[in-house]
C-alpha cells in the first residue's frame, strides 16, 4: 500500500496508519481504503479522535463498510463543516427534496454533497424546469447533478430536444437516465448517428454546444 500512495502521505504516517487500521477495523475492505489513500489522502490528515468520530457517523447513515461509497462518504464528511452540509441540505429542501432523499441521495452518490450550492441549484433549474423532469426523479438518481452542464446536460438536451422536434423521437421513448448517464460513445451511435440520414444537422449542434463549454 505505500508503494501504490507515495512517499509525501506516508510521511505522515503518525496520522495515517492509526485511521488505516479504524477502516480496518470497521470492516472496510483493503481495496476501497487504498482507493481512498489514492484519490483522497487528506480525508487520512486528522486526529484518530475525529476520524473515528467521521466513520461512526457515516456507519449511523447507513452505510455498508464492504462498497466504496462508504470511504467517499468519509471523503465528503471530512473535507465540509457542518455549516457547509447544513448550506447545501436548505439549497436541496428549497427544491422540494425531504430530509431523508438528500440521507438516500447522499448514500447512492456521496459526490451529490460536494458540489457546490449554485451547482446544485443550476442543474436542478435545468433538469426540472428546462427539460421537465420530476424533482423525486433527480432525488432517486443523484448522479445527474454531478454531470457538466455544459459539457454534458446541454449537449445532449440540445439533440433530444432537436429528435423530438422532427418527430424521431418521442417523448416517451427515452428516459432522462439513459440520455444523460451513459457514455459519449453509446449517445453518439444511438441518438446521433443512428439519425444522420434524416437530421444530418445534428452532429454540428452536439459540437457547437460542447464547443461553447471551453
Amino acid at each position: 500500500m505505500k508503494r501504490k500512495c507515495g512517499p509525501v502521505l506516508f510521511g505522515k504516517q503518525t496520522l495515517v496508519t492509526p485511521n488505516i487500521e479504524i477502516l480496518r477495523e470497521t470492516g472496510v475492505p483493503n481495496a476501497n481504503i487504498t482507493i481512498l489513500l489514492m484519490k483522497q489522502p487528506r480525508a487520512f490528515m486528522t486526529s484518530s479522535d475525529r476520524f473515528r468520530q467521521v466513520v461512526e457517523e457515516v456507519e449511523n447513515m447507513g452505510f455498508d463498510p464492504l462498497r466504496s461509497n462508504f470511504v467517499m462518504a468519509i471523503y465528503a464528511l471530512r473535507t465540509m463543516t457542518r455549516s457547509t452540509w447544513e448550506k447545501k441540505v436548505e439549497v436541496y429542501k428549497r427544491w422540494g427534496w425531504t430530509e431523508d432523499d438528500i440521507l438516500e441521495a447522499f448514500k447512492k452518490h456521496p459526490w451529490c454533497m460536494m458540489i457546490s450550492e449554485d451547482k446544485i441549484s443550476a442543474a436542478m433549474d435545468f433538469l426540472v424546469n428546462k427539460m421537465g423532469a420530476k424533482i423525486s426523479l433527480v432525488a432517486q438518481t443523484p448522479v445527474l447533478l454531478s454531470f457538466s452542464l455544459k459539457k454534458r446536460i446541454v449537449p445532449r438536451s440540445a439533440v433530444y430536444q432537436m429528435l423530438l422536434s422532427k418527430g424521431l423521437i418521442k417523448s416517451n421513448s427515452i428516459s432522462l437516465t439513459s440520455l444523460l448517464i451513459p457514455p459519449e460513445k453509446w449517445f453518439l451511435e444511438k441518438l446521433v448517428n443512428r439519425h444522420k440520414d434524416e437530421a444530418p444537422e445534428l452532429l454540428k449542434l452536439y459540437k457547437e454546444k460542447l464547443d461553447l463549454a471551453k
